[in-house]
């Protein structure tokens, strides 16, 4: 699944700082060989054709204080590291703390009166229940004796009023359905649909029922083992039905449950939905779509709706002439029963519900074959020219796919079509892959960047086809295996196959994005080892964290195992568990049965069970260098205070090298940059004196460090300061490098953090800040954003900068760039849409026309006439980002109806309007009020309610904001108060009056 999210240019917001207040751990610096060699007392591996370092921390009482600075240290420099001596416990592992030595005393009187006290209580107590009669306490009290009998377990009532046979939210063990025979015939006038299902099923344990899923199904008729009628009990709160015996299924026995029924159409977006458009003659088109993902397959035919329960599917649908359905297979039958009924070949590979999908439109398509695959893009007609990229893209990439992981696509054809309204970026559907227009259709004529979105997002579908399709985590804890490779997979794929659309830029963004999430104590771990079981818990796993943290951990494992490690065990890890469910220790053993050295696990536990990451302090002392770490924490308040230690594969930089493969350890350097590329995840502090050899570098030779280490400086910098270990003195003199800085990675990540803390100044009507911060942006970015041209350009990479800048220097007013975008509009204006703007300016272009009322007008009809979507999704962010509250209420009011403004576009109206002064007050008014609308339209927990939520609260800095939130949220009890991104908007919240506490007096003497 891909998660469509806004393409701003100034993305992340501001999340400030609290000081950390446990002091870090002391850790040994070991240089690693070629894995994750543990380090035996007295011995040291160095390998001097590799700069990494592993960091390992030890716990406070390991050391004790004498030794801890001299024994902890590691002479980076001088060639020599200084490990713990083999007195000192040889055979406990880098990993475990050790108690503190216990000294004896002599205890006082009173506790030693206190102390009988309590043991002659104690041996009352025991003694009063060894003779009380046997008891088996019930919700009645003491009423039986105990006995040998297991007291029997309580049951709900189902919707008829007998006891429902399950008391589990997760279904029982003890069946497995092996094939489903799926007939639909929906009907888009009366948008309902009637369905059977037939199951078949064998037995893995005796049992005396049959429980599956079921919602808003109106079972008619229930018959088991072809002719055999049975009652079906239906328990809606957890959305099951059960079929009860009074006999036992006996293990290995074959059965058939078969089902009919009836239902509407979803008029939300999973399940069988129903969806409209209008044509090139204004005429209304309805069709019916599905989005099953992650528990909706049970909303369109009764099943075993969990991601274990993988079966093939053979799939029937009945229409209309004038349609044509499409499923994840061929269609190999039609028959004339006065409406026609296509039938698909059954499924050759098992798979999990989630993934079955069905269509019923009238789209038209283009195909081609890529290595005896079908290879097919659908649109509405109007549209059909817009499908090429995508059909030139996804045949690519499937070879390359192919290739990489020595396992073919295994399906004979994949679809991928345009939905008109679809809820995801996209779906991963087997074979049948859906999108939102948006992510799928682009004009040949259209900008880099545009076809850049494109791309991503057929890459990260495909990608699934191995990653969550082929091979499927075995519950939603472990989603990550399907999105964290489906991301890291979208970018190397791209940087391979399609260099010229310069994904690293962004790639880089997403580490960042990442980093920001999992610094909130609200965060979670990748692999989550807790309860996610509720609906509401399984839909916020589609996070920052499972997404772009997964992917982040994924780079760093890749570029710390072996050159062809990594890919090997990826192979065997597909081999092995194709057609099958894995958990993430599954992963780490394939990568480590490939290779020779210690366990994969042994690190990689480290990242992906626990929450957070690693803050490394370095520290150094003539030519000795100290690395510790601790965990890397905003909110120190309410924090769960645990020994989280990381295995850290550390890189670095001096100023004798300029990469990490060729740095050598030497006895003086000037310099140290660590986390080159910034491809580990975590966070460096050089302490005041190595930031400051880091700025004189950087103001001597800019060009000292690459563009990535430029911006991962500014990045940490910034996040060091919302900690409090620097000051915002010196950010700035960090950024003061920056007037010389011409790359787009440094330069958007220095723009984004600015315009952060420029957005928090002007929610709190700081305005002889924000007319200074004003100026202050001017100075250190004005000639560079007065000096962007304003024609075509080729360039990926000077697209994005120039964006960024141009959108930067209007949105503040900088006269230039007004007048220019300005011009451009009435040119386009006045050639009725002619006259084309580039791609890459039209959101600047657009957002500063949209400030004039005749001009805002003026967008309004372009975006009901125009036929490009790209186009049109900048056209609905510029009007959005008007200032005029009677529009801002308009566009709002009309994105919750649908119809001129579509439903699913409602996030990003209220994620642009919430940048703006005057709208962030009238959408949080807005979301407040129709907060039991908005949660029809989009499920509690589900990503467009957690940007909702993210957008409208991030920029509160106030108590007052901060009660405010915290009162509506605490009052909807089941209808979201529970959301972990309720918990990371309050915490945000704090953090940014802690910020503001602690910055704006000096931020009033800076600037």
């Amino acid at each position: 699944l891909y998660s469509l999210t806004t393409r701003a240019s100034l993305p992340r917001n501001m999340i400030e700082n609290s000081m950390f207040e446990e002091e870090p751990d002391v850790v040994d610096l070991a240089k690693d060989s070629t894995a994750f060699p543990a380090l035996e007392p007295d011995e040291v591996v160095y390998e001097p054709r590799s700069s990494r370092l592993l960091v390992r921390g030890l716990g406070e009482n390991d050391l004790d204080d004498e030794e801890e600075d001299y024994e902890s240290s590691a002479r980076l420099l001088g060639m020599s590291f200084i490990n713990r001596s083999s007195t000192h416990n040889p055979s406990s592992s880098p990993y475990n703390r050790q108690a503190p030595p216990r000294l004896c005393s002599c205890p006082s009187a009173r506790m030693l009166v206190v102390g009988v006290f309590i043991l002659v209580l104690v041996a009352s107590m025991a003694m009063a229940l060894y003779f009380l009669p046997g008891c088996t306490f019930t919700k009645a009290g003491c009423g039986k004796a105990n006995s040998s009998t297991p007291m029997e377990p309580s049951y709900p009532n189902s919707t008829n009023g007998e006891l429902f046979p399950w008391n589990e939210i997760r279904l029982p063990a003890s069946v497995r359905p092996v094939n489903y025979d799926l007939s639909l015939t929906p009907n888009l006038t009366s948008m309902t649909f009637t369905g059977r299902t037939v199951i078949n099923m064998t037995i893995l344990h005796d049992t005396k029922r049959i429980v599956l899923h079921s919602s808003e199904l109106i079972i008619t008729k229930a018959t088991f083992q072809v002719s055999v009628e049975v009652k079906v009990l239906e328990y809606k709160p957890w959305q099951q039905i059960a079929v009860s015996f009074l006999e036992d299924l006996k293990v290995g026995q074959v059965c058939v449950l078969t089902l009919d029924y009836a239902a509407n159409l979803s008029h939300t977006y999973d399940g069988f939905y129903n969806s409209s458009y209008n044509d090139k003659t204004g005429a209304k088109r309805v069709l019916a779509a599905t989005q099953f993902e992650p528990q909706a397959a049970r909303k369109a035919f009764p099943c075993f709706d969990e991601p274990a329960f993988k079966a093939t599917f053979l799939v029937r649908i009945t229409r209309e002439p004038g349609y044509i359905t499409l499923s994840n297979m061929p269609q190999v039958l039609c028959v004339c029963v006065g409406l026609l009924e296509d039938e698909f070949e059954q499924t050759g590979v098992n798979m999990s519900t989630y993934l079955v999908a069905f269509i019923v439109a009238n789209f038209t398509s283009i195909t081609r074959n890529v290595s005896n695959t079908l290879v097919s893009v659908y649109s509405v007609p109007e549209k059909k020219e817009h499908t090429h990229y995508a059909l030139d893209t996804a045949s690519t990439l499937l070879h390359f796919y192919n290739t990489f992981f020595h396992i073919d696509y295994p399906l004979r054809k994949l679809d991928l079509v345009a939905i008109p309204d679809f809820l995801a970026g996209a779906m991963e559907n087997w074979g049948l892959i859906t999108f939102r227009e948006t992510s799928l259709l682009v004009g040949n004529q259209s900008s880099p960047l545009d076809k850049q979105l494109i791309a991503n997002v057929v890459a990260h579908e495909l990608a699934h086809q191995w990653f969550g399709n082929l091979v499927t985590m075995r519950w939603w804890n472990d989603l990550w295996l399907n999105e964290g490779f489906a991301t890291y997979w979208q970018y190397t794929s791209l940087m391979t196959e399609f260099p010229q659309l310069d994904l690293g830029n962004v790639f880089l963004g997403v580490r960042f994005k990442a980093l920001a999430k999992d610094s909130l104590n609200s965060s979670h771990p990748v692999s989550v080892s807790s309860q996610v079981t509720t609906p509401e818990q399984v839909s916020e796993m589609f996070d920052s964290v499972t997404y772009e943290k997964g992917a982040s951990l994924l780079l760093m494992l890749k570029t710390t195992l072996p050159d062809g490690q990594f890919r090997k065990g990826l192979i065997k890890y597909l081999d092995k568990y194709r057609g099958s469910n894995t958990v993430t220790e599954d992963l780490w053993n394939s990568l480590t049965q490939v290779g020779v050295q210690e366990s994969v696990s042994d690190m990689m536990r480290t990242w992906t069970l626990q929450n957070g990451f690693p803050l490394v302090t370095v520290s150094r002392k003539g030519g000795h260098v100290t690395l510790t770490q601790e965990h890397f924490l905003l909110s120190a308040d309410n924090a769960t205070h645990t020994s989280n230690l990381w295995h850290i594969p550390v890189t670095y930089v001096n100023d004798s090298c300029s990469s990490a493969p060729s740095c050598r350890q030497i006895f003086t350097v000037k310099w140290l940059k660590f986390n080159y590329m910034n491809t580990g995840f975590y966070i460096v502090h050089y302490g005041d004196e190595g930031w400051a050899t880091l700025i004189d570098a950087l103001k001597t030779d800019i060009n000292t460090l690459t563009p990535h280490d430029r911006a991962s400086l500014i990045h940490n910098i910034f996040a060091l300061s919302r900690l409090g270990r620097v000051s915002f003195r010196q950010v700035l003199n960090l950024l003061d490098y920056a007037t010389n800085e011409t790359e787009t990675a440094p330069l958007t990540e220095a723009l984004s953090q600015l315009s952060s803390v420029y957005r928090l100044l002007d929610k709190r009507q700081e305005q002889r800040l924000v007319a200074r911060m004003k100026v202050y942006i001017w100075g250190h970015f004005g000639q560079l954003m007065d000096s962007q041209d304003w024609g075509e350009e080729e360039s990926v990479s000077k697209q994005e900068l120039r964006s960024v800048l141009l959108e930067m220097a209007c949105s503040l007013g900088r006269q230039n760039c007004t007048d220019q975008a300005t011009a451009l509009f009435d040119q386009w204006t006045n050639s009725n849409q002619t006259k084309p703007i580039p791609g890459d300016l039209q959101r600047v272009v657009f957002s500063t026309a949209a400030q004039s009322d005749l001009r805002w007008l003026s967008l309004m009809e372009a975006y009901s006439s125009t036929t490009y979507d790209s186009e049109k999704r900048k056209i609905l962010q510029a009007l959005a980002s008007t200032q005029d509250p009677q529009s801002i209420v308009w566009i709002l009011s009309t994105g919750l109806e649908g119809g001129i403004i579509q439903t699913q576009e409602l996030p990003l109206v209220i994620s642009t309007m919430s940048d703006g002064f005057a709208g962030h007050l009238l959408v949080w008014d807005f979301v407040k009020e129709n907060w039991d609308r908005i949660i029809e339209k989009f499920p509690v927990g589900s990503y467009p309610i957690q940007s909702i939520i993210k957008s409208t609260t991030s920029q509160f800095s106030t108590q007052t904001h901060l009660e405010e939130v915290q009162g509506f949220f605490s009052n909807l009890k089941e209808r979201g108060s529970q959301m972990r991104s309720v918990q990371e908007a309050l915490e945000t919240i704090r953090l940014n009056q802690l910020w503001m506490d602690r910055n704006l007096p000096t931020l009033r003497i800076w600037l």
